[in-house]
């Protein structure tokens, strides 16, 4: 297992490179709903989150940076943290998801991390599914740590792309209910299909939306990225200029 090796400064640098460099280039709009921070400092908290794409990684980390107080963790394949080992010094731990005793040994650092009173994120799909794909199927890690740390606040997240009207994708975080039982009674199995069914619905929640958005209805949702122009508005500008431009020459 690979351990995060958090670095104050690199967050700080990586913040700036993947707002303005990755962020801004591949995405129109990144907006947020709700309270990253659903519990005081010292209250452990597990953020779960659907897992549907490569940039969910780099959209939580531009939402922690900028709209958080707490200190984050988030578990990552072994093979990427391999190649990508930089992001340990983001808070990224690694998980061998082909070794039982790997898996055991991430969950157990999970659970020290959540001990500690930190955040720590799990994508408990396991790998990355099809936005659409339903239902929901989520593995076991979830409830074995609530199970061994009862006083976790669950907090479900999730995230939805979309194309439209723009060159560019954009993207919007929801941060739902948190989610509090006496987790010791439950069982894993029960925890598991509980936190299935809390998170599906509150995709499908997500996803009306951000219908419900293109539409021009209102939407709870904050903005969180102030990105470059698309292709399309840079063309309209164009346009517009030289429609002015014919006017003013009498055109």
């Amino acid at each position: 297992m690979i351990a995060a090796g958090s670095s104050k400064w690199f967050k700080r640098v990586f913040a700036q490179y993947n707002e303005n460099y990755l962020l801004r280039r591949h995405f129109h709009a990144f907006q947020l709903s709700g309270e990253i921070d659903p519990a005081p400092q010292g209250q452990p908290v597990l953020y779960l989150m659907n897992h549907s794409s490569w940039w969910d990684g780099m959209v939580v980390y531009h939402a922690i940076a900028n709209a958080s107080a707490r200190e984050h963790y988030m578990m990552m394949d072994e093979e990427q943290m391999k190649r990508y080992r930089f992001f340990r010094k983001i808070g990224a731990f690694s998980i061998d998801k082909k070794s039982s005793r790997a898996i055991v040994a991430s969950l157990r650092y999970s659970e020290n991390l959540l001990n500690q009173g930190y955040g720590v994120w799990l994508f408990p799909q396991g790998d990355i599914e099809h936005l659409e794909r339903r239902p929901l199927r989520f593995q076991t890690g979830a409830g074995y740590l609530l199970e061994r740390c009862p006083e976790t606040i669950v907090q479900p997240v999730t995230a939805y792309y979309s194309l439209g009207l723009h060159q560019k994708a954009e993207v919007s975080l929801q941060f739902g209910k948190p989610i509090h039982r006496v987790w010791q009674q439950l069982g894993r199995k029960t925890i598991t299909r509980m936190l299935e069914s809390a998170l599906e619905d509150q995709l499908n929640e997500h996803r009306l939306a951000v219908i419900a958005a293109a539409r021009g209805e209102t939407a709870e949702y904050r903005s969180m990225l102030k990105a470059k122009r698309s292709t399309n508005e840079v063309f309209d500008a164009w346009m517009n200029g030289v429609t002015r431009w014919k006017s003013f020459f009498g055109r």
